[in-house]
């Protein structure tokens, strides 16, 4: 079962804070996603408020954020981050639920759902 971890960060009023919290998520991401037995490592940005930043952590299981927090770079995140932010990290642990299991026993999909939904079908045509 993949074990996923998500972070909400809110970050403070401030352009340069901003940019600073935005290249710091960029960096960690290239860091984390190399680390064994993490399946992706993605860090977003609201569309709506630049301040706003989302971390999706995934992990093969839960014993497997062990490597993320043995890689000596975690060491430097937090110290460099929280000062970055008006309010404590929103932290949510998760495991994903089995989505396949569903389909296979008959699960209703919508007709929309039925064909090709890869990413370059969904844009295809798209100007």
């Amino acid at each position: 079962m993949v074990y996923t971890i998500v972070v909400h960060l809110h970050a403070n009023d401030s352009t340069s804070d901003v940019a600073k919290l935005k290249a710091k998520l960029v960096e960690a991401s290239n860091v984390y996603s190399r680390d064994k037995e993490t399946l992706s490592w993605f860090v977003m940005q609201d569309v709506g408020d630049e301040r706003k930043f989302t971390i999706v952590e995934r992990y093969l299981k839960e014993e497997s954020q062990k490597y993320h927090l043995e890689n000596p770079y975690w060491k430097t995140f937090d110290p460099y981050v929280n000062p970055l932010l008006d309010k404590p990290m929103d932290l949510r642990r998760c495991n994903e639920l089995d989505t396949g299991a569903a389909a296979a026993a008959g699960a209703h999909v919508h007709e929309d759902a039925r064909g090709d939904v890869s990413l370059g079908s969904m844009y295809s045509g798209a100007v």
